[in-house]
């Protein structure tokens, strides 16, 4: 069953000097009406939920399936508005149940079109989504934690403290409140859900968010239930329906949940590597110091559905003075090679953000670092940095409630309520 539906959910918290959070219980925060949200809710939960509150099996396995099709496929939030839904059955839902989205606490727009959202949850604590558009695709960049416990030293949410793991609902909830500012809920005459319809004349494919990465603040596999079943909610073929060939969870190097990953998601691996020395990496990455490079790079080499048409990425961030030597990119090559491994490197010049203890890497040093790799066989591209004179790129995401005060960010939020009326 949906871990939101339980009474307590498990979350991470860290320790002090040690590295591997420890599971502590935290109620799920209760609405003040009384009502359940099913936003994030698999079909099967949401019948659960329907006969508990009093529906027989036979109705609710039918009132799920249409719930589930107006929630995740036409992104209606309104039960009056679920037209194959009997009249007086509505306001019996509306009643119990409600259709949620995270709170918007402050949207930005970057200067290159990139788009940055303040969230806040029901229980007051805020995180960061990022939608980036490109002319092929748009990318949909989410968190799957409020704060962090990995204290990537390169890395400003790292610098955060973990507050609390998302839940399913507030991780799905990221990928609806996207569609919904960008639009992207097909429109079409069909009413009513029928046994025969034509699936490819109606289908939820958006036009502009194509993919989805798991990039955002946390780390996914510290959150691993939660994180699985929300992107069963997003790739469920009679809801958002994205492949998981279009999703990407990114780790730090969780080594003993990767298998896990593949296994009951299979989506797409990209592994913050950033080093290829053991001296190196446990200073930019501390988790090093548990699960080292070989550990790592081994468990890219088992990953499940790993192969030439599906590499692994390797998120590389370039720290001048550090890790950005030949000899590095020769290491790289080397190390990738060794374990066989299907790869392609995402060369990131350092996003700096107030108090960094390191500088970019030149940008002649960057391209001859990724000469050398390609020279190697690897794909090794330069990322384009993207939005940061809004602080949304990679590595500078913060909860803005450590950034600004506790009073601007109410009022930012009266000032939305008011004008919403």
């Amino acid at each position: 069953m949906c871990a939101a539906m339980n009474a307590e959910t498990p979350i991470s918290m860290p320790i002090p000097g040690h590295i591997d959070p420890v599971p502590v219980p935290r109620a799920i925060t209760p609405r003040a009406d009384g009502r359940s949200d099913l936003m994030g809710l698999a079909r099967e939960d949401i019948g659960a939920l329907l006969e508990a509150a009093g529906l027989d099996r036979k109705q609710a396995k039918l009132r799920s399936k249409q719930l589930f099709h107006w929630i995740y496929h036409r992104g209606v939030t309104d039960f009056d508005a679920m037209t194959d839904i009997a009249k007086p059955m509505r306001p019996w839902l509306a009643e119990r149940f409600v259709i949620g989205r995270p709170e918007i606490i402050e949207a930005q727009v970057s200067s290159d079109g990139t788009r940055k959202w303040l969230l806040r949850t029901d229980d007051g604590q805020d995180y960061e989504m990022v939608f980036i558009p490109d002319a092929d695709r748009g990318t949909l960049c989410i968190s799957s934690q409020v704060g962090c416990t990995l204290n990537c030293r390169f890395c400003h949410t790292g610098t955060m403290r973990l507050v609390r793991n998302l839940t399913p609902g507030e991780i799905v909830g990221q990928v609806m409140l996207a569609r919904d500012a960008l639009g992207e809920w097909p429109k079409g005459a069909m009413d009513r859900l029928d046994e025969d319809e034509d699936a490819a004349a109606y289908t939820a494919d958006g036009r502009l968010l194509t993919n989805i990465v798991l990039m955002g603040m946390g780390e996914p596999l510290y959150n691993f239930d939660h994180v699985r079943d929300a992107m069963k909610v997003v790739m469920h073929g009679d809801g958002l329906a994205l492949s998981k060939r279009r999703i990407t969870l990114s780790t730090s190097g969780v080594v003993p949940m990767m298998a896990r990953c593949g296994e009951e998601i299979g989506v797409n691996l990209a592994v913050s590597l950033h080093a290829v020395t053991k001296e190196v990496r446990d200073e930019i990455v501390p988790l090093n110091r548990k699960y080292g490079l070989e550990q790592l790079l081994q468990a890219c080499a088992d990953y499940p559905g790993a192969s030439n048409a599906r590499r692994i990425t390797f998120e590389y961030v370039m720290l001048k003075d550090k890790n950005d030597s030949d000899e590095d990119a020769r290491e790289l090559v080397r190390l990738l090679k060794a374990y066989g491994l299907p790869a392609k490197v995402n060369l990131i010049p350092f996003n700096p953000w107030p108090g960094a203890a390191y500088e970019c890497s030149d940008p002649e040093r960057i391209k001859r670092f990724s000469d050398i790799v390609f020279e190697g066989g690897i794909s090794a591209p330069v990322r384009t940095p993207r939005g940061r004179d809004i602080m949304a790129a990679c590595g500078q995401l913060k909860s803005a409630a450590e950034k600004k005060s506790r009073a601007e960010l109410d009022r930012l939020a009266e000032e939305k309520q008011a004008a919403l009326g």
